[in-house]
Parts: structure tokens; sequence; C-alpha cells
């Protein structure tokens, strides 16, 4: 059974979108932990509830990247995770980090990479007047959002559309995308092909929604 330990900063919805697939689909894992980088993340109230352990390793106390991140990497290790979440969770990590768990970390960004990397992704994609957006999940890489695209989420960019109505259906869209995802990891159905990913046995990996997911 594969320990699955899933990063957040605030109230991890996707955190628990996963949990709950996890739970209900009855997968060959378990969430081993779930640490937050924020005291004050929401997330830890429902993780809790769920009977997970929860740790936090708060940013504010280790200002220094390499500080934080060692103390990062020692909550992770006393876990000895299979497969490492991001789910919210806002700290650009280092290349060394990355390295230490090579293909064994994911990522969701919302947007359909390569457009839109980094940050303001929602009203970025509504100054550029584009008709679709989205969110890709990705294997995490030290390139900022460059990592290997596993699956993407496509939604409507909709007349009277702010950042606030779009996003909100774009993380709809997330929490079906990202537990199909995790789900796939766990069930070794994800290889790395160079810069591409292939799932076995193939299925869609774009999930297009509608207009409802609001």
């Amino acid at each position: 059974m594969k320990k699955i330990v899933i990063l957040i900063s605030g109230r991890g919805s996707n955190m628990e979108a996963i949990v709950r697939a996890c739970e209900m689909q009855r997968w060959p894992a378990r969430i081993a932990a779930v640490i937050a980088s924020r005291a004050d993340a929401k997330g830890l109230l429902f993780a809790r509830a769920h009977g997970i352990a929860t740790v936090v390793v708060e940013a504010k106390n280790d200002p220094e990247r390499e500080s934080f991140e060692a103390a990062l990497v020692a909550a992770l290790d006393s876990f000895t995770p299979d497969l490492i979440v991001l789910a919210g969770f806002m700290r650009v990590l280092t290349a060394t980090f990355i390295e230490r768990y090579a293909n064994r970390i994911l990522n969701i960004h919302p947007s359909l990479l390569p457009s839109f990397r980094g940050l303001n992704t929602h009203q970025r994609a509504l100054d550029a007047g584009i008709k679709v957006h989205g969110a890709t999940a990705h294997f995490v890489n030290a390139q900022l959002d460059g990592g290997p695209i596993i699956a993407q989420s496509v939604v409507p960019v909709l007349a009277g559309d702010d950042e606030a109505t779009l996003a909100a259906r774009v993380l709809a869209s997330e929490h079906i995308l990202y537990p199909r995802v995790v789900c796939w990891f766990i069930e070794d159905r994800l290889t790395l092909e160079g810069a591409h990913v292939v799932l076995t046995p193939p299925e869609p990996q774009c999930l297009i929604t509608g207009a409802d997911l609001i």
C-alpha cells in the first residue's frame, strides 16, 4: 500500500478531494500525512477530522529557503512517502529538493500549461481574451510549472466572467482531475518517456467540463 503525503498552505480543497477519493474508491494507498507551511492553514482541520497525521513546517520560522526545505525534508522522510502531492503549496521548491524526490512529486497548476505559468493565471487569461482555460496536472521538475504534463482539464471562458467566476470554474474541474491523476500514479499507470507521460492502459488525459461547474 503506497503512502501519500500532501503539502498545503491554506484551505487545501484539492487535498480534500484527494482524501475523499482515496477513501471512497479504496485506492491501494493511504494518506500518510498532510504537511502545511502555515499553522493557520484550514486544511489541517479537515485532515485531523479524517484521522490523518498533520505537521506544520512554518515558512516564517525558516525564511531562508535551504533551512525551510531541510525542515520539510525531515518531516517528509519521517513518513517515507511514495508520492508527494502539492495542493496549493505556496512555496517554490529548489532543484536539490526536487531531485531528492525525483518523479515522485505532483502538482496542479490553474492554467493550460505551457500558457500562463506562475501567478495570477485567471486574470491573465481574461486579459488575453482566450476562450478556453483550465488546469494542468504535472510532474514537478526544476523548471517552474514546466514539468511533464500528465493531464489537463478544459473549461469555457464565458461572457461576463471575472477572475473570481473563472477561478471557481477551474477549481471545480481540478477537484475531478487531480484525484484521477493521483490514482493513476498509485496504480503504476504513469511512465515518463523524456518530456512525455504515457498512461497505460490509455484513456483520455483531457477532461472537458461545462459551465455548470461553478
